[in-house]
């Protein structure tokens, strides 16, 4: 709701008055301000640094996928592997 006309003079008396009565407040206010000011700017570049956007569910079931792929295929070269160093074992003790 936007302030009357009356309202807004009003706070800008009140505001001069004490601008007249203690300048030292209005150093304060003014500091209290600059440092709120930059905090909050601070915390919003954090923001913006740290957000990343995550990833779909769809990508991580394949990720998910292609690793398990990966596993069972290097899981059978090792087995075939093994089985083919077995049998040659076995044959050269044969003869």
């Amino acid at each position: 709701m936007a302030w009357s006309q009356d309202e807004e003079r009003m706070l800008a008396q009140i505001e001069q008055h004490l601008v007249d009565d203690d300048p030292r407040l209005v150093a304060r206010l003014e500091s209290f301000n600059e440092r709120v000011r930059r905090s909050e700017e601070k915390a919003k570049a954090k923001e913006q640094r740290v957000r990343r956007p995550r990833p779909r569910r769809s990508t991580v079931i394949i990720l998910i996928s292609w690793l398990l792929i990966a596993t069972l295929i290097a899981t059978l070269l090792i087995m075939v592997l093994r089985h083919e160093a077995a049998a040659a074992l076995a044959l050269a003790a044969a003869f």
